[in-house]
């Protein structure tokens, strides 16, 4: 059967029929969750200026080595995969991705989303740029570095704004769907691949267990927050992009 209009006109069966909005997240919920991550995120802050993570930091980074030159646990290859792994929450591939999922917002006319997405995003980065700048914690030197990096340690750049990246994305798309199911596994999806992202920095050795496990809680705290702080900021773009497509005297 051929797709019909909002007229209940029958549309040509090549038309593209553009999703409409089935959910946008609850601001008190995104609300709660933003706060218990950023609870999580400045006890983290606390231990680890008062120096009391030194036996999680070394133990989480001695776990993957072995051997008297502390190299990396299994076999060559999964060097290769955990540096290709790591990439994922690098500037380029996430930026790339943060771009990539805006243009496609942006074309099924979700402007909203698209404007809260990158208003996230950067936001993001200028608050994690900012924590580093301020702690101010050298990078491990337990065990080799398998990779290069540099800067402040704390929190874990990568890890942060992975999860910025990947769960606001994710919160943009869920919007597609009215099902509990569809947006949950958007969702989880998006916080499993970038605790991955935050799991590879430590196995590489560039950084702490306690810088990564504060900058997934920062980075999702964020992701949480920008959805329901900086929501009313794109109802405003949006209805203002609308105003001016519409406007009788042009």
């Amino acid at each position: 059967m051929n797709p019909t209009d909002k007229t209940g006109a029958h549309l040509p069966t090549d038309t593209i029929v553009l999703p409409e909005r089935g959910w946008r997240i609850d601001r008190t919920k995104a609300l709660i969750v933003a706060a218990l991550c950023w609870i999580g995120f400045a006890l983290m802050v606390w231990l680890v200026t008062t120096d009391r993570t030194g036996t999680l930091d070394r133990m989480g980074l001695l776990f993957w080595r072995e051997g008297d030159k502390l190299g990396p646990r299994g076999p060559a290859v999964l060097l290769e995969m955990v540096r290709d792994l790591t990439a994922l929450g690098g500037v380029l591939l996430r930026n790339l991705f943060a771009i990539g999922a805006i243009v496609a917002l942006l074309f099924i006319k979700l402007r909203r989303e698209a404007v809260l997405l990158g208003l996230t995003v950067m936001s993001g980065w200028i608050v994690s740029f900012g924590i580093k700048l301020l702690v101010g914690r050298p990078r491990p030197e337990i065990v080799p570095h398998l990779m290069e990096a540099g800067g402040a340690s704390f929190p874990s750049g990568h890890s942060f704004n992975a999860a910025v990246v990947f769960i606001a994305t994710a919160l943009a798309f869920a919007s597609l769907s009215a099902r509990h199911s569809v947006r949950y596994t958007l969702i989880g999806a998006a916080m499993a691949a970038s605790l991955l992202v935050a799991w590879s920095r430590v196995w590489l050795g560039v950084h702490f267990p306690s810088d990564v496990i504060a900058g997934w809680l920062g980075g999702a705290g964020w992701a949480f927050l920008a959805a329901a702080a900086l929501r009313p900021t794109a109802d405003r773009a949006a209805d203002s992009h609308m105003a001016e497509r519409f406007d009788p005297g042009d």
